[in-house]
């Protein structure tokens, strides 16, 4: 059997050799074994991921999740979408076009929005659910309010530290030469053996420990003992329960220092937490903890819901019961996430360490270049004031004031501003501006730019990301 089964529903407007290859690449980088199928109906797939997750739908699931295998499902525009909120195990479905409100079942996931290479998101989120545990734990009652949490095991935990110098980075693809996958009914030719070796039926594919805990199991809110925070967002319960089955004290060497991370994609709904899943798993790793926070997006709900979002999640942290230092407590956010994790800083999030991450720092130049296709007005709902009546010119400084890093300096917080020096030539000079005004104001900031795109700062496997990392263990050291 493969570790990763991608199903194609009928009347999916795609070409299936192109498919294929994408799923292809994905399957050799992961160190995988996969196949891509056509299926013919609900039955076909129900059918197929049961197989696979022979405890969906009693009550099992969550259980088999952790030796499961990753399917991936493109239901395309027919009946296969009544599935979507059936119980079929941890499936990831995708949509290649905009399908804003989609609701699947508890266990499953939906991506959209991010056309044919939504695939290669699809399927790395689909090997991280079973490779990583984790738990999802709400801090609010809409879906988009949630927060992933990682700790280390017991063999990484304790002092935050560097991978040795030649070590492999997590997510790299094993080096063994590839080894076919079984094929399935209805694989499209040329496609099926990813990678690197072979995984016995049941076995996690990584060899990570087993999850201390169900992955993306949600920690209940008792009734009546819900917290309500300064931001007006539903917290965690008062009573504090235990994360993973780890309480504080349980893990060599003491609670972990926390990195929380904050996703990018220019604000906008179609890109979501699992941009930063590589970087969890990373990070974990080196003995973090790690809070992968999923945050409602200003296309759909509008500024000040993203910022509260992001204030609410950070402090939700102060109420689990997990072993974490929050006295070493970092937030590091990707592109529009910098953004959103230097203004959580400035706002007191009683971080120690602000990281941006190629990060949109410069909110009023940002409108006026257009970047992101408009994104920056789109986001906060107003245009910079150049050409605005004077009746408007107050509102549009005081939410770009509050909102654009630049502005705000000093934020009083020890900052780590990274910068690939092959992205958006924009964005290389939001970073270098904002630290040289920062260091101006009186901030201690440390500006580290080299080679790499926008992606290389989230990738484990780049020299850029190994630099970051480092930076944030000395940090929080």
């Amino acid at each position: 059997m493969s570790d990763v089964l991608v199903l194609i529903g009928p009347g999916l407007a795609a070409d299936e050799a192109l498919l294929g290859e994408i799923a292809e690449r994905e399957f050799v980088s992961l160190g995988v074994r996969g196949v891509i199928t056509r299926v013919r109906d609900p039955d076909d797939v129900r059918a197929r991921t049961r197989r696979r997750h022979p405890g969906s739908g009693g009550g099992q699931g969550e259980r088999h999740n952790s030796a499961g295998h990753a399917v991936v499902i493109l239901p395309g525009p027919g009946e296969l979408r009544t599935l979507m909120a059936e119980p079929l195990g941890p499936v990831t479905w995708l949509d290649i076009w905009r399908a804003d409100g989609v609701e699947v079942a508890e266990d499953a996931t939906h991506l959209h929005g991010r056309g044919l290479a939504g695939l290669r998101w699809a399927v790395r989120h689909a090997v991280h659910r079973i490779r990583h545990p984790h738990v999802r734990i709400p801090y609010g009652p809409h879906r988009d309010q949630w927060g992933h949490l990682y700790l280390p095991s017991a063999r990484d935990a304790g002092p935050a530290r560097a991978v040795p110098e030649g070590g492999a980075p997590s997510g790299a693809a094993p080096k063994d030469g590839p080894a076919s996958a079984a094929a399935e009914p209805g694989a499209l030719s040329g496609v099926g053996a990813g990678s690197t070796r072979a995984v016995p039926e049941g076995d996690v594919p990584s060899g990570d420990p087993s999850p201390a805990g169900d992955v993306g199991s949600a920690i209940p809110v008792a009734e009546g003992d819900a917290a309500s925070g300064e931001h007006g967002v539903p917290l965690l319960p008062r009573r504090r329960a235990a994360v993973l089955g780890v309480r504080a004290g349980e893990v060599a060497g003491g609670p972990s220092p926390v990195v929380v991370l904050v996703h990018g994609g220019y604000w906008r709904s179609v890109w979501a937490a699992d941009l930063m899943e590589a970087l969890c798993a990373d990070l974990t790793a080196r003995g973090f903890a790690v809070w992968n926070l999923e945050y409602r997006r200003p296309d759909l709900h509008g500024w000040d819901a993203t910022t509260a979002d992001v204030a609410a999640g950070m402090e939700a942290l102060t109420r689990l019961d997990a072993p974490l230092d929050l006295g070493r407590l970092a937030v590091a956010g990707h592109s529009a996430g910098g953004q959103l994790a230097l203004r959580a800083a400035a706002d007191g999030a009683g971080v120690a360490l602000a990281v941006s991450l190629a990060g949109v720092l410069d909110l009023v130049e940002g409108d006026r270049r257009w970047v992101g296709t408009g994104a920056v007005a789109a986001a906060l709902g107003v245009t910079t004031w150049d050409d605005l009546p004077e009746r408007e010119r107050s509102t549009a400084e005081r939410v770009y004031g509050g909102a654009s890093p630049l502005v705000r300096v000093p934020i009083k917080v020890r900052q780590l501003i990274v910068q690939g020096s092959g992205d958006d030539l924009d964005l290389v000079d939001f970073g270098r501006r904002y630290a040289r005004a920062a260091a101006n104001a009186g901030d201690e900031v440390t500006y580290l730019e080299m080679v790499g795109d926008h992606f290389a700062v989230i990738d484990p496997r780049t020299p850029i990301w190994e630099a970051t990392a480092h930076a944030i263990a000395e940090a929080l050291h």
